[in-house]
């Protein structure tokens, strides 16, 4: 680190967020790392994010330093980073691998044996150098020798020594994240300092200012949504296109997608604009780092999308994403068991239930094709993580385009004086709510229908002034399990209030495959489930 900050590494001290500076990636939250990655793997992902838009965003001359545990590359996530920044030729990027052979609780597996790193490393691709990671000579030369490498990462693959240099305590277990005693520390320091021969203060480089000037904000559409009540498309490919509009709105939005771009139809946005996107494969750990790389420092505004169901094993990645408060938009299709004749595999039911934990995660869940656009456009312009849960049928058009939409803001679809029941429900079951209000008023039963919008943040005041003016009874209906939901977040909304009854409506049992329709029946989440809750809670 100190050859790196002090001699390769070009940056300003005194602006550490600065665009045109270097960017160095370690497992620490400090003001010179951009991005929180833990000790779980992610930073070699979030450095492959920020070579790739230094290389093909920026065109800057800016390099990109990340430095890993050898216990770190266990992690799959690693060599899933490994693989993208080959096939993309960051040359740009520089990998250290810190060999000290000691995990967490013990050696790890391969120890000292320097050159099953080296081989690792070349068998993906990358330019690789072994050295004593002690030997600042030796350091200086190979960061230099990667400076001058084209069309591939450079691995530096470093073998060191735990507690180097102190007696009793050099490359010996049980150590690791222990404090030294005051009395060991103090003749630690002092024979540290002994060992320093000059009294020079070292500057770093100053950055080469080549990066371009970017506007990520107030990002707008160009045109209202192009669409007419009573037309059907699918919300997931409804996205695809506002993101391919968005992208003629603004040059910096990027798309990255993890090898489903036909059926998120993220393909489209390829079409127009290839150069801004990304192809990730079956990578969804390495994707969500990606990512987060893309939007550091404000270079970009990156959607990044999938199945649902898939952002499950990314999810350790979406959380660091959230502990760092990064801007970056996760794209989730075929949620629920409306998905068909997919299979449980492809349903996502765990989904709005994972980002819920996020901090400051805003979680779109639009109805429609208008709203899916209006979801859109806000993430673009939201601080903090985002996702949009699109599905996969196709649904009809039911908001004009002059329609407003904000976050935390509810629409309120069916509403009279009589209304018995508020019925409240997102994305597909919004529809089931509005079959079952049309056959409910023929029995001179009225029910008020709210679609929510967004899931989180919830709105809670047209929830607690709908269910009061229902005679405090609510009935939640999602495509989702229970465990983590709506109805979980509407009961915490109405908690506080005795006289608000919440009935839930969701997925309780691990679905099979068939056809949407018969699934939403078969699942108890359909028009005729919400009749008879209606009645039900009626009665009692």
């Amino acid at each position: 680190m100190s050859v790196l900050f002090f001699y390769i590494m070009r940056y300003k001290q005194s602006d550490p967020g600065n665009p045109d500076n270097d960017r160095f990636v370690l497992a620490k939250r400090l003001s010179f790392v951009d991005v929180a990655t833990g000790w779980l793997g992610q930073g070699l992902g979030v450095a492959c994010g920020m070579a790739y838009t230094g290389k093909y965003f920026d065109r800057a001359s800016y390099r990109v330093f990340c430095l890993m545990s050898d216990g770190e590359s266990s992690e799959g996530s690693v060599w899933e980073a490994m693989a993208f920044a080959s096939y993309y030729s960051l040359d740009n990027l520089v990998a250290i691998f810190d060999v000290n052979r000691l995990g967490h609780s013990g050696a790890l597996h391969a120890e000292h044996c320097i050159d099953i790193y080296q081989r690792r490393c070349e068998a993906f691709g990358w330019n690789t150098y072994v050295v004593d990671g002690r030997d600042v000579e030796a350091l200086c030369q190979v960061f230099w020798q990667a400076s001058q490498v084209k069309h591939k990462p450079t691995a530096v693959v470093a073998k060191t020594f735990k507690g180097r240099g102190t007696p009793s305590i050099e490359d010996a277990e049980s150590w690791h994240g222990k404090p030294m005693p005051r009395e060991r520390a103090d003749a630690i320091i002092k024979l540290i300092e002994s060992q320093i021969e000059t009294s020079r203060n070292l500057d770093p480089q100053l950055p080469i200012e080549d990066s371009p000037e970017v506007n990520i904000t107030d990002v707008r559409m160009t045109s209202p949504p192009d669409y007419r009540v009573g037309d059907k498309i699918a919300t997931r490919k409804a996205c695809g296109l506002a993101l391919a509009k968005l992208g003629y709105a603004n040059n910096r939005v990027v798309v990255l997608d993890g090898d489903t771009k036909y059926s998120t139809f993220s393909e489209i946005f390829n079409k127009k604009y290839p150069e801004r996107f990304i192809e990730c494969f079956m990578a969804e750990q390495n994707m969500v780092s990606v990512a987060l790389g893309c939007a550091s420092r404000g270079r970009t505004i990156a959607f990044a999308s999938t199945f649902a169901a898939f952002l499950t094993r990314a999810f350790d990645h979406i959380r660091i994403g959230g502990l760092s408060e990064s801007n970056i938009n996760i794209i989730g299709s075929h949620c629920g068991v409306s998905v068909g004749d997919n299979g449980a595999s492809q349903m996502a039911l765990e989904d709005i239930a994972m980002f819920r934990t996020i901090p400051k995660c805003t979680i779109f869940y639009p109805t429609d094709a208008v709203s899916t656009e209006h979801a859109v456009a806000l993430a673009a312009n939201a601080k903090g993580m985002c996702f949009i849960r699109t599905t996969r049928p196709e649904t009809m058009v039911i908001y004009t385009p002059q329609e407003r939409f904000e976050i935390g803001q509810a629409k309120v679809l069916r509403h009279c004086v009589s209304d018995k029941v508020t019925v409240i429900g997102a994305g597909i079951t919004v529809y089931e709510a509005l079959a079952a209000a049309d056959e409910l008023s023929k029995q001179d039963i009225f029910i008020r229908v709210i679609d929510l919008f967004t899931i989180k943040p919830l709105d809670v005041a047209t929830i607690i002034s709908s269910a009061k003016a229902t005679e405090g009874r609510i009935i939640t209906v999602e495509d989702h399990y229970p465990q983590g939901g709506i109805g979980e977040a509407v009961r915490a909304a109405v908690s506080m209030d005795p006289d608000i009854q919440v009935h839930s409506l969701a997925v309780s049992v691990v679905p099979q495959s068939g056809k949407s329709e018969e699934l939403l029946d078969m699942y108890r989440i359909s028009a005729r489930h919400i009749i008879v809750a209606v009645k039900c809670m009626l009665l009692n």
